[in-house]
């Protein structure tokens, strides 16, 4: 069953990849011959080679490494205390039942909408745009590391128990490894999060970062620099998501 699910997605992904480079190869087509507007969808041929020429200059470099410091400060400062309260929570009934009405009602509040808020208490600074990323970060750790612990079976800690494992081991030798699956799970939809809320914010209030880059280019009509943006942004996505993914393989081999 493994040797023919591999194959299917290998299938799957080659199949894929000819249709996107069958996509690409006719939007090509398209721009050269006219048929398209060059204001919006000018050819994938100038959209990389703008993606080369700012990689060659740096500021491809400079623009990114300023998204990424925003987004994974955001992330370990939401992140960690998230995954620290779902464990807790998905450990302990009384907390769950006591903290779960809270989560319900802020969890859905768009959190770019705090962002005025935010600055009133943090400032105009970087202060604020790294809270209001760790803030979206928080809530999707918090779930998953919750659902993970409370999808192990109750058996488990029954038998730690029985062999005398103190609170400690039971969390290291039972809760962790249980719950890794989800856990990480709710990492890659942190991480997404986290990506979006840095785009969201450094459209709005920054100077640099590729959100300020896209915004710039579309004040500016630079069509080609938007779209080269743009997948800039996907890349770190994809990149981000396989990343995890493979790490939850390893890690976890017993999850399907």
């Amino acid at each position: 069953m493994i040797a023919v699910a591999g194959a299917a997605s290998r299938h799957a992904g080659v199949l894929a990849g000819v249709v996107g480079c069958a996509a690409l190869a006719a939007w090509e087509v398209m721009a050269r011959a006219g048929l398209l507007a060059p204001l919006l969808f000018p050819a994938p041929s100038v959209i990389a080679w703008k993606v080369a020429a700012l990689a060659g200059s740096g500021e491809l470099a400079r623009q990114t490494g300023a998204t990424l410091s925003r987004m994974s400060l955001g992330l370990v400062l939401g992140g960690v205390p998230g995954a620290a309260a779902g464990l807790a929570m998905g450990s302990s009934r009384r907390l769950r039942v006591l903290l779960d009405p809270i989560v319900a009602a802020l969890h859905p509040v768009p959190k770019i909408a705090l962002l005025p808020l935010v600055m009133i208490a943090f400032g105009i600074g970087e202060a604020s745009k790294i809270v209001v990323i760790a803030v979206s970060a928080f809530f999707p750790m918090l779930i998953g590391a919750m659902a993970g612990v409370r999808q192990i079976s109750p058996i488990h800690f029954e038998v730690a128990r029985s062999c005398g494992a103190s609170r400690v081991k039971v969390l290291t030798r039972v809760v962790l490894p249980g719950s890794l699956p989800l856990l990480i799970a709710g990492t890659r939809l942190a991480l997404n999060t986290a990506l979006l809320l840095t785009m969201a914010v450094e459209l709005v209030l920054t100077q640099n970062g590729l959100g300020s880059m896209i915004w710039m280019a579309w004040q500016t009509l630079r069509v080609e620099q938007l779209y080269a943006s743009l997948i800039v942004v996907s890349a770190l996505g994809w990149f981000f998501n396989t990343v995890l993914e493979r790490l939850a393989a390893r890690l976890a081999p017993w999850h399907a």
